[in-house]
């Protein structure tokens, strides 16, 4: 029987077990959205999961969905994931960086006065975004997102080379892969969307039209790594953000067969309504399976026991877990052990210090917080 404590490949990885941390917003950088020791010391002391995967990180200062996330387009942004990546190799973890645009999901305030950048020019749905910043007094708390134009061409392709650069800038720096977020209504998803996407050029219409920005993406950074080194996150049914598609299951079938194609490393999908207790899971495992052979890393609202279900049967590969790694730093020994696990605290989710980012407790006394 296959147990999520069970080694696994991904290429020329070999990942100590099937256990991921998720993508988590934690919204600890500085202003200019470089990484500091504290977030080194965070990812490094979760590094027993068999693979990290970073927060959402800004691949263009054209990104924003939250402020304070770090960013990979500048020398001191890389400088700084450099750290992360060697804190987390120092304790045997192999970590992929998120490469994030957030597109229309942002706010003229967190981009100095810019518009937003979308598909299409639609702004009749902005109450439905999800847009965060942090007030004077250090609390986070959500913004309006204001009206984006429609991108060029030129922005298009700008936004497939900041991709590009984000990637190269990451792997020169120490990190071992990177995953496209085309999940949760950002920029790739909004592309994806016939709600959002109504343009009538190269980019929209057909769903080959749709899916050219996404496929564009893989292969600029195919120019840069072996196809196991790139994982992409989609979130086929995702109310989140509103990148709706009423023939989602054909959509994204044609995506997993379009990656399957570019033979990515792995497909994480993420049940993103399962956040507010709706879960797509088995339906959305189905449609990967059905057309992409790689690796399939299920995500959101999983437990332990459903997680080791998922991978038992073959529905998933490996299991990526977020709020749990954000309260059990040892989270995989946690797991082996059947617990106890602790319990996160939702107020200390986005921004603020070390404390509920770094100070969470280790199961065993001989390991303390760093």
């Amino acid at each position: 029987m296959t147990t999520l404590h069970d080694p696994i490949p991904i290429g020329d990885l070999a990942l100590k077990n099937r256990i991921a941390m998720a993508p988590l917003t934690r919204a600890r950088t500085n202003e200019a959205g470089v990484p500091s020791s504290l977030n080194a010391t965070y990812y490094a002391q979760r590094a027993s999961a068999g693979l990290i995967v970073s927060e959402a990180t800004n691949v263009s200062p054209l990104s924003a969905a939250f402020e304070l996330a770090p960013g990979i387009y500048c020398a001191s942004q890389a400088a700084g994931w450099g750290r992360v990546a060697e804190a987390v190799h120092a304790r045997g973890g192999v970590i992929f960086m998120q490469l994030w645009h957030s597109g229309r999901v942002a706010s003229a305030a967190l981009l100095g006065g810019r518009e937003p950048l979308s598909p299409s020019a639609v702004n009749d749905d902005l109450a439905l975004l999800q847009v965060y910043g942090a007030l004077r007094n250090g609390r986070y708390t959500r913004l309006h997102a204001t009206p984006a134009r429609a991108m060029t061409e030129f922005d298009i392709y700008n936004a497939v080379n900041a991709f590009r650069q984000g990637a190269l800038n990451a792997i020169r720096n120490g990190i071992d892969g990177v995953e496209i977020h085309a999940a949760n209504g950002y920029l790739p998803a909004q592309f994806l969307s016939p709600h959002v996407n109504r343009r009538t050029d190269l980019f929209g219409g057909t769903l080959a039209n749709r899916a050219r920005f996404l496929r564009l993406i893989v292969e600029a950074l195919l120019e840069l790594m072996p196809p196991q080194r790139i994982g992409v996150r989609v979130s086929p049914f995702a109310a989140y953000n509103n990148a709706a598609d009423p023939r989602a299951a054909e959509t994204y079938a044609y995506v997993a067969a379009m990656l399957d194609d570019h033979q990515v490393g792995y497909v994480h999908a993420a049940d993103s309504n399962a956040w507010g207790g709706d879960s797509d899971m088995a339906p959305l495992l189905r449609l990967t399976r059905a057309h992409y052979d790689g690796v399939v890393i299920a995500n959101a609202a999983l437990t332990p026991a459903s997680a080791q279900a998922l991978v038992t049967s073959g529905q998933a590969d490996m299991a990526a877990f977020g709020r749990q790694f954000i309260a059990n730093p040892d989270l995989v020994e946690r797991i082996a052990a059947g617990g106890p696990y602790n319990i996160p605290d939702p107020q200390s989710f986005y921004g603020g210090d070390e404390r509920g980012y770094t100070d969470y407790p280790f199961l065993s006394t001989s390991e303390v917080p760093a």
